[in-house]
């Protein structure tokens, strides 16, 4: 069976509006004025997996439901301008929006509008199974249609891999994703104790991996029983913006696994794609290169081989 994609993204396709507030959490304040300005752009969790796993030469496509409106444009200008291959299934709903109040550090507060879904949507049966029999791995959002749509990955035989955001570890909409995915992402932000977080996932789950981000403190990784904790490595220009940190990682994590790296390895280009992220305004949807993540492993190698030349 050919296996012309190497990931699978499904879901998580949107547009954010980008509102840069002099401080989170925002008091109340009749007005604000506001710089560098208000702006949407398209790109939310899986248009920036998507992103960084073909900007680090994965053959990757995108598969979810968007509207036909100009918010689904913008999405999908995105794909075709960064040729990354989308399926689009129509949503009379709507695409997809949010609003990201990013502060000054590069925190931010984002607002989904609940609206634009409904309780029938899916992912269409047939375009699952046919993708995913192309494909050599998945990567599931948490929508509410991805869920459906596990079933049927796990029967196409791929590996899957999901990002439970801030879940805060009790919240069983996460479950089915958490419990049938092969490697899970979960942010420690909403966690009292993530390795027993994480430790449960194994337990209940298929998880081989789970890892932990932890924004400044790096991330955890439990695999084979034991937790290790996975450095941050300093981005080569300034913190700008959170937002998309932890799909890139995810991305750079993936990338490591899908080209056969030891799981230390898959870390430190998670950790070296989700910095680089920061450092990219959150107006703008971009990620780190193949070429930039070997060159800055390359030179992490060489200060931990020589940390006193560092």
């Amino acid at each position: 069976m050919s296996r012309d994609i190497d990931v699978l993204v499904l879901g998580g396709a949107g547009v954010d509006t980008i509102v840069h507030v002099p401080e989170l959490p925002l008091p109340y304040a009749d007005s604000y004025m506001i710089r560098p300005g208000i702006e949407t752009r398209a790109g939310q969790t899986g248009d920036f997996v998507a992103l960084g796993l073909h900007s680090l030469g994965l053959r990757t496509h995108h598969l979810d439901l968007l509207g036909d409106d100009p918010e689904g444009e913008l999405v999908r200008a995105l794909h075709r301008d960064r040729g990354i291959p989308f399926t689009a299934v129509p949503q009379p709903a709507g695409t997809k929006r949010a609003v990201n109040l990013v502060g000054p550090d590069g925190r931010r507060l984002s607002l989904y509008d609940d609206t634009r879904a409904r309780e029938t949507d899916r992912l269409p049966e047939d375009a699952v199974r046919e993708l995913a029999a192309s494909s050599r791995h998945a990567h599931v959002s948490i929508t509410y249609p991805c869920s459906f749509a596990l079933p049927v990955l796990r029967e196409a035989g791929v590996t899957i891999s999901t990002d439970l955001h801030d879940w805060d570890g009790e919240n069983p909409y996460h479950e089915p994703f958490a419990y049938t995915a092969d490697l899970v992402f979960v942010s420690a932000t909403a966690l009292t104790d993530p390795e027993r977080t994480m430790r449960r996932i194994v337990e209940r789950g298929r998880a081989e991996v789970v890892v932990a981000t932890a924004g400044a403190e790096g991330a955890y990784m439990l695999a084979d029983d034991e937790v290790t904790h996975v450095p941050v490595v300093p981005p080569r220009t300034p913190v700008v913006d959170s937002n998309g940190a932890g799909d890139s990682f995810a991305a750079g994590f993936l990338y490591g696994r899908l080209t056969g790296q030891p799981l230390a390895r898959c870390a430190l280009f998670g950790a070296i794609a989700g910095a680089y992220a920061c450092t990219v305004p959150a107006t703008r949807a971009d990620a780190v290169s193949r070429a930039e993540l070997l060159d800055q492993a390359a030179e992490s190698d060489a200060q931990a081989a020589h940390p006193a030349l560092s």
